[in-house]
């Protein structure tokens, strides 16, 4: 005769198990709070150091390096990416010891901008936003803001020119880079059916133009300055909607009525963050040129060989028309090569490239970024 457990003693046995298997959680986190205590003691004298020598408080070379060890030493269970956010706000938290630092982004709060700045600085920053790409680039350069992060390029819409123009304005220097995949969200407090209006920044409607035209035809699409003035009207107007982020959903208490509506699945931005000095090499670095050349034929052609005759990759090229006084209307290069701006090989191509152009500057040289999934 078989003798089942009745359904008490199971209970009971489960929550001796889970009783046992929690206290040794507790443990853990005991030991855990106190080596992430001990951990930010070192960072704070990190900070003294840096503060007598006057040495920047970010370090993106430094933070790479340590996000790059943990995700290899990595054995699991947790994900890579749970294992970088983790760090990422304990070196946030530990930096804020050391220094309270000020970023400005293009806002407003939960834009694009404003993901990849926390994406990056982790949540003990002061982040401050700014309403245009020229205020964040005046912002850092009056000293109001450490940093400032500002879209450069997008897969689908390509060069960012508000951001371009404001390097031949001001001095700056890109520090590092994030580029973060974007996803689009149509939110309403109305039935899809019944939107006659969609809200967003231009940007935001052309990435989704396809999907909007198919999905909603019926409705109207209308340019606003801001995610968060669209998401603003989506929540007080009758039949309207907005096209922004997940989290100015949540923010504003909006229905996320269909997720990912980009036209592009790789829709990827491409996010520079500025600052007044260039990082220290980390032989794993993106050198950014500001390059204008002689007018006459082939000079382009000319001035990029440099490149190839010292082996430079280049990564990206992007041309701008620059502004002049009564002339021929002539245009500036962005480039991106592989390797920093120290490199000896790096060197003989800008020594090369400058006997050829008419004027190149550096505009940084950092580590070179990783997309976000």
């Amino acid at each position: 005769m078989t003798i089942k457990k009745s359904s008490a003693g199971k209970s009971g046995s489960s929550q001796a198990s889970l009783a046992k298997l929690r206290s040794q959680i507790d443990k853990i986190d005991v030991e855990l709070l106190k080596l992430m205590n001990e951990r930010a003691k070192i960072a704070e004298k990190v900070g003294q150091i840096k503060e007598a020598d006057n040495m920047p408080i970010f370090s993106p070379e430094r933070e790479d390096e340590v996000l790059q060890r943990l995700g290899s030493a990595n054995k699991g269970p947790l994900p890579r990416v749970a294992v970088e956010a983790v760090f990422r706000e304990l070196m946030s938290a530990s930096r804020t010891l050391q220094k309270r630092m000020k970023v400005a982004y293009l806002g407003p709060e939960y834009s694009f901008s404003h993901l990849a700045a926390i994406q990056r600085f982790g949540q003990s920053v002061e982040f401050v936003p700014v309403g245009t790409i020229a205020g964040v680039f005046e912002a850092v350069h009056r000293y109001q803001a450490d940093l400032g992060v500002v879209p450069i390029e997008n897969s689908t819409d390509g060069r960012i020119a508000d951001t371009l123009d404001m390097f031949f304005r001001l001095p700056l220097k890109i520090r590092g880079e994030v580029s973060m995949r974007i996803h689009h969200h149509l939110l309403a407090m109305c039935p899809q059916s019944e939107i006659r209006r969609v809200y967003s920044k231009p940007q935001a409607l052309s990435q989704c133009r396809k999907w909007l035209a198919t999905h909603v035809p019926q409705a109207q699409l209308m340019e606003v300055a801001s995610t968060s003035t669209a998401v603003e009207l989506a929540k007080r107007e009758e039949g309207a909607a907005a096209v922004a982020s997940r989290e100015s959903a949540v923010a504003h208490g909006l229905d996320i009525l269909v997720s990912g509506i980009e036209d592009r699945s790789n829709n990827v931005t491409r996010f520079a963050i500025v600052g007044h000095e260039t990082a220290p090499r980390t032989g794993r670095d993106k050198t950014t040129l500001m390059i204008e050349v002689k007018d006459a034929s082939g000079a382009l052609y000319d001035a990029l060989s440099a490149f190839k005759r010292n082996r430079v990759n280049m990564s990206w090229i992007e041309s701008f028309p620059a502004e002049t006084e009564g002339k021929a209307q002539k245009y500036v290069f962005f480039v991106d090569i592989e390797g920093h701006v120290s490199d000896l090989r790096i060197r003989r191509a800008l020594a090369a490239l400058e006997r050829r152009a008419s004027k190149v500057i550096v505009l940084g040289a950092f580590p070179q970024g990783r997309q976000d999934e």
